[in-house]
């Protein structure tokens, strides 16, 4: 993903064709980007060839589970015919294909100690293949025990902390007198200054999930600014006219 990222991001930079001195540091990124790129092409298609292989291993394994009326669960031992049909035919040796081969290592071995465990779900009917749920649940509880007890901070009141505010009051009205109390400058201050702390986290986010969106976005707002520049520095640059005032 971050190769992926990177590619979008240089994708980007490459729109950018003028030849403003402002935008000397951003034909720079752009090259060392494209060098980056270049050097860690072979790496990157392994990891890409490795990703699709796992791929293919979670659809041996039907995982996740879909309740597919049409499509009836297989059993454990369809399950293992097409595992072994699978490591038979996945046999990675080549000097670049590090991160395939490390898969096939550990599926070979993790297959071979686990494999009767693993087959159990298709042939008990409501056992999950995992215990994601169950983790959850006792994530949840943990977290809750923590907020009323005090111990410790979880994450989520590390990042929304700031913004929480416990009220305590007998019925409705008392509760939005409690609200209306607050002053409409001092809320929209906090506000304000709420929105600025996220700004940066809000911008990372973006950037992962939209890396052309965003770094399109920067380099359109870099061009409209060196255009004002332009336009100041000309303005600057104009002869000043003196007029000759006589009594």
């Amino acid at each position: 993903m971050g190769y992926q990222q990177l590619q979008a991001i240089t994708q980007a930079l490459c729109l950018l064709h003028d030849g403003n001195q402002e935008s000397r540091y951003l034909h720079y990124l752009a090259q060392r980007a494209e060098w980056v790129l270049a050097r860690n092409r072979t790496l990157a298609e392994d990891l890409q060839a490795a990703h699709q292989g796992l791929l293919q291993i979670a659809n041996c394994l039907r995982y996740p589970p879909k309740s597919d009326r049409l499509n009836p669960s297989p059993t454990s031992q369809q399950v293992a015919e097409e595992m072994e049909t699978h490591l038979q035919g996945f046999h990675p040796t080549g000097k670049h294909q590090q991160a395939q081969i490390g898969l096939h290592s550990a599926l070979q071995k993790r297959w071979k100690l686990y494999a009767q465990e693993l087959l159990y779900c298709y042939d008990i009917p409501g056992l999950p293949p995992d215990n994601l749920q169950i983790e959850s649940l006792f994530g949840r509880l943990r977290r809750h025990q923590r907020r009323i007890s005090g111990r410790k901070s979880t994450r989520e009141l590390r990042d929304f902390g700031q913004a929480q505010v416990l009220f305590i009051a007998e019925s409705e009205a008392a509760l939005l007198e409690q609200i209306q109390y607050i002053p409409q400058p001092a809320y929209q201050a906090h506000r304000q200054r709420l929105a600025q702390a996220e700004a940066p986290r809000q911008f990372l986010r973006r950037l992962h999930h939209d890396p052309v969106g965003t770094v399109q976005i920067l380099v359109s707002q870099h061009s409209s600014r060196c255009k004002l520049l332009a336009q100041y520095k000309s303005l600057a640059s104009m002869p000043v006219q003196h007029s000759l005032h006589t009594d």
